[in-house]
């Protein structure tokens, strides 16, 4: 892992764009900084945190893009494969250094509080708190995006795949607000979601009968449920989409809360798309 780890990170700045995301995203919550603590004169950092959010969705596609999609489509992932190291070790390695790559210029604006401290009283649990949160959410958008990026071989794909979930993931709150909670609602929500699995299946396994089985496997329960208990299956779909909302996480940071129940969410959607680009890579080795 170690190894990967070193190769992944010097890659990143050996081609600039290391360097590139570093600037970016300090150039981000600085304008933020300026505007808000400065120029406005507003003691709160916490809401440079929340406003800076939506830099992700530009940043987390351009950095994680290239980590699978690149190497499957010069063939150097061959190469990985011969080395003495699991499948998992090559995935958190490549993983951890875009993490300690994110982590760098968040390091940075740690001592941004501080600046805005000796200027008045600011709440530094809450701006820390926040902070914290940040890079979290961001560990988990890039997991998202890690993942995005080891099912196709084409950057741009993988760019374009990553910043429309982040997207979704982005406006989900507001999505779900469009949709009515009745039970034929959430039924026929659901049904295209498990679709949305199952060409996902068919991507990843390269089998129309794992897709078909997956979409057997979802729509049967759903059409029961429909037709056998349909209150129970009412406002799900709404409720899924709520649970959906990565970003809206970071509210209770910034009105200060420390939210564990928000850290460990974080830290699962994390874990849980490594795991799934760990099956996907695992696919590609055997194919």
């Amino acid at each position: 892992m170690t190894a990967i780890f070193k190769r992944e990170l010097k890659s990143y700045f050996t081609g600039m764009m290391g360097y590139v995301f570093i600037a970016f995203v300090l150039l981000f919550i600085g304008i933020y900084t300026t505007a808000i603590n400065l120029k406005y004169a507003y003691p709160g950092f916490e809401y440079v945190i929340s406003s800076s959010s939506f830099m992700f969705l530009i940043a987390v596609p351009v950095l994680t893009m290239r980590v699978f999609a690149e190497e499957r489509k010069q063939s150097t992932d061959q190469l990985l494969y011969s080395l003495p190291i699991s499948v998992v070790d090559m995935v958190f390695g490549k993983y951890l250094a875009m993490v300690a790559l994110m982590a760098l210029p968040l390091a940075v604006t740690a001592l941004y509080p501080l600046l805005v401290g000796s200027f008045g009283t600011i709440s530094y649990a809450t701006a820390y708190g926040s902070l914290l949160a940040f890079f979290l959410m961001g560990c988990a958008l890039v997991a998202i995006g890690m993942f995005m990026s080891s099912i196709t071989e084409n950057q741009i794909i993988a760019a374009v795949m990553c910043l429309g979930t982040l997207i979704l993931c982005y406006l989900m709150t507001a999505l779900s607000n469009l949709i009515t909670s009745t039970a034929l609602a959430s039924t026929l929500s659901l049904m295209v979601v498990a679709l949305l699995l199952s060409l996902i299946v068919r991507l990843m396994t390269k089998s129309w009968t794992a897709a078909g089985l997956t979409a057997v496997v979802t729509f049967v329960p759903l059409a029961l449920f429909y037709l056998i208990a349909p209150t129970t299956i009412a406002g799900a779909f709404t409720g899924a989409l709520g649970a959906l909302a990565i970003f809206d996480r970071m509210d209770s940071f910034t009105g200060g809360v420390f939210d564990i129940t928000g850290l460990v969410y974080f830290l699962s959607v994390a874990a849980l798309f490594c795991f799934f680009t760990v099956q996907a890579v695992e696919k590609r080795r055997w194919s």
